[in-house]
């Protein structure tokens, strides 16, 4: 099985990187900025980049790339946008390849963008997600260009998902979040508990992913847009009452786009 490790960008991304032991290849995943996989490899000379995964199209997630895959020619897989320049391979929902001998899945989840991907793999009952910017731990990404309509599918697909699903986003945003969803339901003790540990692992600098699609359906009010309890908080945010489901998530994001 491969290992999945993180490499810190800018101020709060991660790179993501996939590493198979057996062969010394690598894929790298929303490579933002070049700089920190290349110094990975230096360090590793005989390991050698052969595929970058792209989520979507924003630069603090492709800006590495044309350097990358001119240093290496790395074969790149992305959305079907032709706007990120250097994908060998489209892909859209329900596509499926291979990647150190086990199968991928793509998952169409716009709402953050609209060309959003995000990479499903079963491994043999050890499964993960590379959400990018769509599902964080305890959040969900901005609405900059889909509607909270299409942001509530992508999610409940992402919620279908084997509760032991490992969630790696691309962000740091995990505390924050968890802030914000004590604030949605403050009787809500599986968020309590998830901040403290939070808490304890920031103070320390560590990191906080991956998390799990079992406790993201526990902590994460985007993921919990139709339940009870968030859904009556956002109508008392609000002043009005709110249907469950997309309408509550729309009413949940503009409150956290402002918190």
């Amino acid at each position: 099985m491969p290992d999945i490790i993180a490499l810190p960008a800018f101020n709060d991304n991660y790179i993501w990187l996939i590493v198979d032991e057996a062969s010394r290849q690598v894929a790298a995943v929303d490579p933002g900025d070049a700089k920190p996989v290349i110094n990975w490899l230096g360090r590793r000379p005989d390991y050698s980049l052969t595929r970058i995964l792209i989520t979507h199209h924003h630069p603090d997630h492709t800006g590495g790339l044309a350097t990358l895959k001119a240093a290496t020619e790395c074969r790149v897989y992305g959305p079907d946008n032709p706007a990120i320049r250097g994908i060998d391979r489209p892909l859209a929902e329900g596509a499926r390849f291979a990647l150190f001998g086990q199968e991928v899945e793509v998952i169409a989840v716009p709402g953050h963008t609209l060309d959003h991907i995000a990479f499903y793999c079963a491994n043999d009952g050890d499964p993960w997600l590379l959400s990018g910017d769509t599902l964080f731990a305890g959040g969900c990404g901005r609405l900059f260009e889909g509607s909270a309509e299409q942001m509530q599918t992508s999610l409940q697909k992402l919620a279908a998902l084997p509760d032991q699903t490992r969630v790696y986003c691309a962000h740091e945003y995990t505390q924050s979040n968890l802030r914000f969803a004590r604030a949605v339901e403050p009787d809500n003790d599986d968020i309590k508990v998830r901040l403290e540990v939070v808490d304890e692992l920031r103070s320390d600098g560590r990191i906080t992913l991956p998390s799990s699609i079992g406790l993201e359906k526990l902590t994460n009010p985007f993921m919990r847009s139709s339940v009870a309890e968030v859904t009556a908080a956002a109508s008392r945010h609000c002043g009005k009452t709110l249907a469950p489901g997309a309408e509550t998530l729309a009413a949940v994001r503009a409150w956290k786009d402002n918190f």
